[in-house]
């Protein structure tokens, strides 16, 4: 990433699919973040993760089960550790998990589940993390993945505007409702930490191919990475509170 760069960033939901991607592509970037925290809910399941985290030096692998409060408290305390008092500069909330319900299918059940992980856990998780992402930010000026930044994963099926664009989208009831309230989430950050200088978006990676995206997704993983990764190189004033596709093209509310 450019200067000035980002020294650290932790991701959730790691272990595959866009997660994996990110993880990849920061710790190969030049210059590379020191630190690029790889979070999941079992590291130790995650072949491909536990083979980066060979490859690469700066990759820490971290367990984080996101609804979970205690798992939380314990991976801010251990990032807290390596990062000190130069705090964490970008946050990636990409954990999420997706059920085919349409209209006839959905339940009460299958809405708190995805809304608690895609939704809520995104902003304890946030919440949890600001001490470090404030402390990151006395340290710089201007905004972006440099100083602090909020990067939340959304979707184009979030986007209200859009709410017919895909015929595909009326099955994942669900997913997208929870996806349009993680944008206001984004609003409300965005809103609330700008005087701390900390910087948050919503970004749609593309529809790809990944246990959420699907075989019929037009793109693979390693196509979108290098387009998110300039994306977050070029954030600045100007896009926070914004929701961005991977090629950096403001997407409809």
């Amino acid at each position: 990433m450019a200067q000035p760069r980002c020294r650290s960033v932790l991701i959730t939901g790691c272990s595959r699919g866009i997660g994996l991607g990110l993880v990849r592509g920061l710790a190969a970037v030049s210059p590379s973040p020191d630190f690029v925290f790889a979070t999941c809910r079992y590291p130790e399941k995650a072949q491909e993760l536990q083979q980066l985290s060979k490859q690469y030096s700066n990759i820490k692998l971290l367990q984080l089960d996101v609804v979970c409060e205690n798992s939380i408290k314990k991976v801010v305390k251990e990032v807290e550790e390596i990062v000190g008092d130069k705090g964490l500069n970008c946050l990636i909330n990409n954990a999420g998990i997706n059920v085919v319900a349409s209209l006839e299918e959905v339940t009460a059940e299958t809405m708190l589940t995805i809304y608690e992980t895609n939704t809520v856990a995104q902003l304890m998780v946030t919440k949890a993390f600001l001490p470090l992402l404030r402390k990151a930010a006395q340290l710089s000026t201007g905004m972006g993945c440099h100083r602090a930044a909020i990067i939340n994963m959304s979707s184009l099926a979030a986007s209200m505007q859009l709410v017919q664009a895909n015929e595909m989208f009326l099955k994942v009831y669900p997913y997208r409702i929870a996806k349009t309230a993680l944008n206001m989430i984004t609003r409300c950050l965005a809103a609330d930490l700008k005087s701390d200088g900390i910087l948050c978006i919503s970004l749609h990676p593309g529809w790809l191919q990944t246990d959420m995206g699907g075989n019929m997704a037009p793109m693979q993983v390693q196509e979108a990475i290098p387009g998110i990764l300039s994306v977050m190189d070029r954030l600045g004033e100007k896009e926070n509170g914004s929701f961005l596709d991977w090629q950096g093209e403001t997407l409809p509310w």
